[in-house]
């Protein structure tokens, strides 16, 4: 019976590593289909095409598993869904709203804050969000191949101010874990740095990703592994994503949250009372409540000052301190985020 049960052990880990990896081969890509899968109407696709030309649709399958059929107006259709809105010009959105190019001293490294960096990691995301601030980042330009990734590495080096590190992109966690195994081994050896932060959206929107690989290299070495979340709707969070989530929390994984505030998605107290709950049950902490990055084509997405703020003390009056985010918004040259006040 022990002889056999090696072979078992290996043949589930192969799965479950070839799963994700399927899942992310398989993305809805085409406004069409993703109209088709949820029976809404077709007279939405022409504008979703043209959306769609500037900034392609990416959504995966088990998140689309999760939207109500015909319901036009449901929260996560209505953050992947292409649409007329996009396509208007509105003053003070621009491309690069966060002024990144300016914090950008070699490929891949975005170099914003005292003792932190990001490293953008991927260029790619597995959803593509319509209000993403990146939506027009240059990843062309900051591809991080081997060759930059060491050059990177050698810029962290050099900075013994850094503490930590943050993985981002696009999604860190498009990436095999192979490649991100090398990477995270790679930065434990540099001696000033103690925590290892990611930013991900792929265990919300395809859970399957948080596999026996990717919590051996994220927690396998004396880096404090931290993980931030994207969940900005409750109905994000399924029993697959609940189960995810405490696999990464009984291998000693940091679990942290941080949201958007969209109009006519989560802007009331309580679709962000549910939100808060329903994280805090799957082990994780609200941190963040973000005020929209004003990129281009997310000008319908925007949430008044006045009108977050009192979302934001309503909310403290339902929930306990600990299940209330920070709300902010990311000025650009200001060396942290910055409370709306």
């Amino acid at each position: 019976m022990m002889a056999s049960s090696a072979p078992d052990i290996q043949l589930i880990d192969t799965q479950e590593s070839r799963r994700w990896q399927d899942e992310m081969s398989d993305l809805v890509t085409e406004p069409a289909e993703l109209i088709h899968l949820l029976q809404l109407d077709s007279g939405q696709l022409p504008d979703a095409l043209r959306a769609a030309s500037g900034f392609s649709l990416r959504v995966p399958r088990s998140f689309i598993r999760r939207m109500r059929p015909g319901d036009p107006n449901d929260p996560l259709l209505l953050q992947v869904l292409p649409g007329a809105s996009e396509l208007q010009q509105v003053p003070g959105f621009s491309s690069d709203p966060l002024q990144e190019a300016e914090a950008n001293p070699l490929p891949g490294v975005v170099h914003k804050y005292h003792g932190r960096l990001l490293l953008i990691a991927a260029g790619q995301c597995a959803v593509n969000c319509r209000y993403c601030f990146r939506r027009e980042f240059p990843y062309g330009d900051n591809h991080l191949s081997r060759k930059q990734g060491l050059a990177a590495l050698g810029y962290i080096r050099s900075r013994t101010e850094l503490r930590e590190v943050i993985l981002s992109g696009g999604d860190p966690l498009v990436l095999n874990d192979r490649q991100l195994a090398w990477l995270s081994g790679e930065l434990a050896q540099i001696v000033h740095l103690d925590k290892l932060r990611i930013h991900s959206r792929l265990p919300i929107v395809a859970p399957s990703r948080v596999n026996r690989e990717m919590l051996e290299w994220f927690t396998g070495s004396r880096l404090k592994p931290v993980l931030v979340l994207h969940c900005n709707h409750a109905n994000e969070i399924d029993s697959e994503v609940r189960s995810a989530l405490l696999r990464l929390r009984e291998s000693g994984v940091t679990l942290l949250n941080q949201a958007v505030l969209l109009k006519g998605i989560n802007d009331s107290v309580t679709a962000l009372e549910a939100l808060s709950e329903s994280l805090f049950d799957a082990g994780v902490l609200p941190y963040y409540l973000h005020q929209l990055d004003r990129v281009n084509g997310a000008a319908h997405f925007e949430v008044p000052d006045q009108q977050a703020l009192e979302i934001i003390e309503q909310l403290r009056h339902r929930v306990p301190g600990y299940l209330v985010p920070k709300l902010v918004r990311e000025i650009p040259g200001v060396p942290s985020k910055s409370p709306v006040l």
